[in-house]
């Protein structure tokens, strides 16, 4: 014959005997309609002390530390209860509940019976958690795996702007593996803040270039060299610099260097040098072009991250520096021999050197992109987490505003180029040197894009169990609209971050970013 047991003992299959099931308790019932007896919870009021042992008679004072023996007893060998009671009334702290350990609020403690009112019709007076900052109530993963915690007779709210980045508000947070039940409860979000706007780049000119050299004269040296070039090192290490100028000769002149960097594509001839004189006089060197202006930036896209913390969302991109002007063209070198008049005797005979090319300007910085406004969520649930929500009203606040994105940096003028050497005094017949170019203006710094607006979430859920009875209501704020683009126009779009959502329940699915932004 077989046995039918609703319990074993470990040596059931020895002794072919069942274990006796175990006896009812005054605990087993379900709070919310039962006694609450000293021996099923930990008991907290606001007019307890924490010194107390947490009875009936001698409540504690603060939720956590209620949490806290709940969790792990009261000590003197003491099975910890797991349960806690908690007087209508309110608890201006942060609260981290394990799972498994139960909160029942609400409770009425005057005639210190605490009790339900009326016949156990459900609390009157919630237990509100409404710290002044932070997140009110955290649930995580207990010791045990697969317990769920029970939030009952709560009013958790959360204040404007209160998690941790300063700017959205979340009244509840389930880290990865925790599990919760709210029933009977109100959750309230707050206001988030609008972001902060990007910051500008300065407002005074990049790093100027430098103006080039002068040539040598004629018939000062056997061997005329052109003038040296000049360099502008910009901060972030990238170089403008003016073409030397053409050697002078007997014969002939030296053609001038081209100013770098060099284009890429270069149909107009920016920057080139001027060719040396032989059977005509020598050119000039030609003006640097300028650095090309960095676009406007984009704006923020995209709904944001589901973290520890809460919730981040994303700032506008940052505007990128503008491009360094190039360097003038080194002028031509000239000669001294020809159908002119000769050096005088006894002098170095050869001809006048070219003047360099000044240096182009340095690129302005890019501004910084606008901040994300901050979001108004009920409850976030991290992966691996689950929640149900059972007559419980949840209400979130209006998200923020995207910050507007910083103005980008005017780039440096580019320096004048130096002119070539010139004959001696009294010799009017020979040709002089030829100057060197300009270098280009450095190019504009970027504008930077606008950041994210926030949004409006009852729950915002990544890779989560999320459970919502239809008796939970969920009102709305409205959504914060996208960050404009630095210098852009109330009306302009390019560069703006996207607006923000207004969502009874979102599910992410996008992983975390590392780092933030």
């Amino acid at each position: 014959m077989l046995l039918a047991c609703t319990s074993y003992r470990d040596d059931c299959w020895e002794v072919m005997e069942c274990a006796p099931a175990p006896e009812p308790t005054f605990c087993d019932g379900d709070p919310a309609t039962t006694m609450a007896l000293d021996e099923c919870g930990v008991f907290v009021s606001e007019q307890g002390d924490d010194n107390s042992a947490g009875t009936k008679d001698a409540p504690v004072k603060t939720l956590q530390h209620a949490i806290g023996l709940a969790a792990y007893g009261r000590g003197h060998d003491e099975e910890p209860t797991r349960r806690v009671y908690a007087c209508g009334g309110e608890f201006a702290e942060t609260i981290t509940l394990p799972s498994g350990v139960d909160l029942w609020g609400g409770r009425l403690c005057d005639g210190g019976d605490w009790s339900y009112e009326g016949s156990f019709g459900g609390p009157e007076h919630p237990t509100i958690i409404a710290p002044p900052g932070g997140i009110p109530l955290r649930v995580i993963a207990g010791e045990k795996e697969g317990k769920t915690s029970t939030v009952f007779g709560a009013s958790v709210k959360a204040a404007g702007a209160s998690a941790p980045d300063g700017k959205s508000s979340i009244a509840v947070i389930l880290s990865a593996g925790a599990r919760a039940i709210v029933r009977e409860s109100v959750i309230v979000a707050g206001d988030g803040k609008d972001g902060e706007p990007g910051k500008d780049a300065p407002s005074f000119r990049a790093n100027a270039g430098m103006v080039g050299n002068d040539g040598a004269n004629a018939c000062t040296t056997d061997s005329p060299t052109g003038a040296l070039a000049v360099v502008t090192v910009c901060d972030d290490g990238v170089e403008s610099t003016g073409g030397y100028g053409g050697d002078g000769g007997l014969e002939s002149g030296s053609d001038g260097a081209p100013g770098q960097p060099r284009p890429a594509e270069n149909p107009e001839g920016n920057g080139l040098g001027g060719t040396g004189a032989g059977s005509a006089r020598c050119g000039d060197g030609e003006n640097g072009m300028d650095g090309p202006d960095a676009g406007r930036a984009d704006g923020a896209v995209g709904a944001g991250y589901l973290t520890e913390n809460g919730w981040m969302g994303i700032r506008g991109d940052d505007g990128k520096r503008g491009g360094v002007g190039q360097g003038g063209g080194g002028g031509g070198g000239s000669k001294s021999r020809g159908a002119m008049g000769a050096c005088p005797a006894g002098r170095p005979q050869a001809g006048a050197g070219g003047g360099s090319g000044g240096s182009g300007g340095c690129g302005g910085l890019g501004g910084k992109g606008g901040g994300y406004g901050g979001s108004s969520i009920g409850v976030v649930a991290l992966p691996g987490s689950a929640v149900t929500l059972e007559a419980t009203r949840v209400t979130t606040g209006n998200g923020g505003n995207g910050g507007v994105g910083g103005t980008g940096q005017p780039g440096g003028g580019g320096a004048v180029g130096r002119y070539g050497g010139t004959p001696p005094p009294g010799v009017s017949e020979m040709w002089p040197a030829c100057k060197g170019g300009a270098g280009g203006n450095g190019g504009r710094g970027g504008d930077a894009g606008g950041g994210l607006g926030g949004s409006s979430y009852g729950v915002a859920a990544h890779s989560a169990y999320v459970g919502i009875g239809p008796d939970t209501p969920v009102q709305l704020g409205k959504p914060g609209e996208g960050g404009l683009a630095g210098n852009a126009a109330p009306d302009d779009e390019v560069g703006r971050g996207q607006r923000g959502d207004s969502m009874p329940y979102r599910q992410f699915d996008v992983p975390n970013p590392a780092p933030p932004r």
